[in-house]
């Protein structure tokens, strides 16, 4: 593939930040679709937005769609179904009692997929990275720390950190189902990729939930003009993700996706007029301090 390898960086950034405003808009639609059917907005509204970015590829670039060997779609099956996973395990862990623990663990994910990554990939993180990886983590933590947060027991705990285990495995998932695509560019090879995971995921999730909470369908057929938004953010959010991780290793990319605790923070300050706290300017300091000895080490 050829590629510029700054480019994920920027890819990277990009992915936070559409992923802060999708977090945004699924926040919103809480309150009249509940958790499950916000959350499965951004695959149900998601896939036709993908097939349209797919198709627009397809258009300037002038390439044919690939044509994947079988070693391809178990890496995508991997990818898709681990991040179904991992979206209904953080579902679980946020019905505890818990939220602080939920999402402070869901957020050791780099580390694991540091590890992942290593295993299933053979993607090599060198000392500096890993130590940026710890940093920019211990930084999370940090802020997500509450004095009285382990009060929901040691269930959010495992569950939070299985949450964070299959999006670690999701990450590597697609990495794995981009690097062997085989389709001649890493911007054809990230949006095909994306593409299949989503309409996989499109066509699996209507009949989980119809299973589990059939009502949600309806309500999320209501909803679907305000719906569409979200689902176009993630999606847009989402190929910066794959092209990001097309160029570079999964546990540099989920480790600089840290800085949408930023963003999230200073929405909070700018629109909410939030303060900062102490802890939480330490775990500023921290994520900061990762996220630039990572991007000088890589």
């Amino acid at each position: 593939m050829v590629t510029f390898a700054w480019l994920w960086v920027v890819f990277t950034l990009l992915a936070a930040g559409g992923q802060t405003v999708r977090n945004a808009m699924q926040r919103e639609l809480t309150a009249s679709l509940g958790t499950v059917g916000a959350t499965h907005v951004r695959f149900l509204f998601g896939f036709p937005f993908a097939l349209i970015f797919l198709a627009g590829v397809v258009m300037f670039s002038g390439a044919a769609l690939p044509r994947p060997n079988l070693s391809y779609w178990p890496w995508l099956l991997v990818g898709a179904l681990a991040q179904i996973a991992a979206t209904a395990l953080m579902l679980a862990a946020m019905g505890g009692r818990s939220f602080v623990v939920v999402v402070a663990y869901i957020k050791t994910e780099p580390i694991q997929v540091a590890i992942f990554g290593l295993i299933f990939l053979g993607d090599a993180v060198s000392l500096p990275m890993m130590i940026a990886i710890v940093i920019a983590t211990a930084g999370v933590l940090v802020m997500s720390y509450k004095p009285g947060g382990m009060t929901g027991g040691i269930k959010p705990t495992l569950v939070g950190l299985a949450s964070g285990a299959m999006f670690a495995v999701s990450a590597v998932g697609y990495r794995g189902a981009i690097l062997n695509v085989s389709a001649g560019h890493f911007v054809m090879a990230a949006t095909f990729t994306l593409a299949c995971g989503l309409v996989l995921q499109a066509a699996l999730l209507p009949a989980c939930v119809a299973l589990r909470a059939r009502p949600v369908l309806g309500a999320i057929a209501a909803q679907w003009r305000r719906s569409r938004f979200a689902g176009f953010m993630g999606v847009l959010a989402s190929q910066f993700w794959c092209r990001a991780l097309a160029i570079a290793t999964a546990a540099s990319v989920r480790t600089l996706a840290l800085v949408e605790v930023l963003f999230a923070q200073a929405i909070s300050a700018v629109a909410f007029k939030q303060a900062t706290t102490p802890r939480e300017a330490l775990g500023i300091v921290l994520i900061v301090l990762g996220v630039l000895l990572l991007i000088w080490a890589y």
